[in-house]
């Protein structure tokens, strides 16, 4: 018998293991003919996320054809997310403060009754009716009206901003959820796989063939991988209850997902980072809403200048005065005079020019400029970021489907087949067994880095949420 090993290195510096097994032409058939069972079997245990079978842990988590995809649930989160809900009543005031800046400031009645009874002269008495209306000069109604226009649009861009937010969060989330899903699906393959090994080496120990130690290892494994299952199982339903959160969706409604990790619904990026960035540049809704805060500053400063101008005030009065002359040669006199007043108010700005307001809208329009260009800073930053991460997760993703996966559960099988055997020890099978679990969970991690990229890419160029 002789053994050729040749190890390759993995990702985690541990080793692929090739074996090249010599028994003689009765033996190799005979391990070949246990690996080509194993391979079937391994096939025939493919999990619902593949099959749809219903069987299954997964069935409560996923279904391909009724389950979610990100998409539904952005579309869900943007109709029904409380949080955004407020939001959006913003944009109503907002309509609100426009209408309310543009109405005429309300004239004012004025009734002034006048009489000398109580100080002496009982016969003086007047009676006036006035009229007063504010006049706005120096274009100020005009001015307060674009100003209530800009800090609409600026409403409206800080919400769209936050489903754009809301979107990346659910994106990610959503990724979250697969990547714990393929975990559990992992886990329960190779729990399935060790159940029937285990009943292979318990056929053995009552034979004698094998030492009760062996099971024992392999029950310890086992539960290992219950136990980790468990712990996949419940970042699951952490990563749903988020989603439901998020979306609006009653805690008692079942949320079941339809996406794989492998297979992202996000389209394709653009083709350089300068092309996403240009984008980004043009349709991020936080960048419009930091320019529109400018243009929110700049009008507070003409409305600002606008009311230093002198208050002027139309009035009119109609007035009528009585008063009696006694004592007289000819006895009493009454008089009785009609009298009609127009005239107008203009306040004196010597004091108050509206100094202090005219340089807090100066300081406004430069911390807006401020927080613009900062902004614009950001964005390009997020985009390289996400454009960067995500092309890394291709790398990556590109090395492992080079066969780091399929080489792996190809060792695993060989080496549960020549245990079979008799030729291996259970650690053999154990230790492989955990450096295939370590490749499928970085393989899963890449997965999801990928995903969360590409969400995170889509959400930096502000394109629109869902189509």
């Amino acid at each position: 018998m002789r053994w050729l090993i040749n190890r390759q290195p993995t990702l985690r510096g541990g080793v692929l293991l090739a074996l090249s097994i010599t028994f003689g032409s009765w033996t190799v058939t005979r391990a070949q003919s246990i690996v080509n069972r194993s391979v079937a079997r391994n096939n025939e245990s493919k999990p619902s996320i593949i099959t749809g079978d219903s069987t299954t842990a997964l069935s409560p988590y996923f279904d391909h054809l009724q389950g979610s995809s990100s998409n539904d649930l952005v579309r869900r989160a943007l109709a029904s997310n409380g949080e955004l809900k407020a939001a959006r009543i913003e944009i109503e005031k907002a309509k609100a403060r426009v209408r309310q800046a543009g109405l005429t400031p309300n004239p004012t009645f004025e009734f002034e009754q006048t009489t000398g009874r109580f100080t002496g002269s009982s016969g003086e008495r007047d009676t006036s009716i006035g009229v007063t209306f504010p006049l706005e000069v120096g274009g100020q109604r005009r001015r307060r009206v674009k100003l209530a226009q800009a800090e609409l649009e600026a409403v409206e861009a800080e919400v769209a901003d936050r489903e754009r937010r809301l979107a990346a969060e659910v994106r990610s989330n959503y990724a979250e959820a697969l990547a714990a899903l393929r975990e559990l699906d992992t886990l329960e393959n190779l729990n399935r796989l060790d159940l029937q090994t285990t009943r292979f080496v318990q056929a053995r120990v009552n034979e004698g063939e094998s030492a009760p130690l062996e099971l024992s290892l392999l029950r310890v494994e086992v539960d290992r991988l219950r136990s980790r299952q468990v712990l996949a199982e419940g970042r699951l339903k952490v990563a749903l209850l988020r989603l439901q959160t998020l979306t609006g969706v009653p805690p008692e409604e079942p949320l079941r997902l339809r996406e794989d990790l492998a297979a992202v619904s996000l389209p394709a990026p653009p083709a350089s980072i300068d092309a996403a960035i240009e984008i980004a540049l043009r349709t991020r809704p936080d960048l419009r809403l930091a320019r529109l805060n400018e243009e929110v500053a700049q009008a507070g400063l003409r409305l600002a200048r606008s009311l230093s101008t002198p208050d002027v005030t139309a009035f009119t009065r109609f007035t009528v005065s009585r008063s009696s002359f006694e004592e007289t040669p000819i006895g009493t006199l009454r008089d009785r005079d009609k009298l009609f007043t127009v005239g107008l108010s203009v306040g004196i700005p010597v004091f108050n020019r509206n100094q202090g307001a005219k340089a807090d809208a100066s300081l406004a329009i430069s911390q807006a400029r401020t927080r613009r260009e900062f902004v614009e800073g950001v964005v390009r930053v997020e985009v390289r970021s996400a454009y960067a991460r995500y092309e890394a997760a291709r790398a990556a993703l590109a090395i492992f489907d080079q066969g780091v996966i399929d080489r792996s559960n190809e060792n695993i099988n060989v080496i549960r087949a020549v245990y079979q055997l008799g030729e291996f020890r259970i650690n053999d099978l154990i230790s492989e067994q955990r450096r295939l679990l370590d490749s499928q969970r970085e393989f899963t991690e890449t997965l999801a880095e990928q995903y969360r990229a590409l969400a995170d890419l889509h959400a930096a160029l502000g394109l629109a949420a869902v189509k």
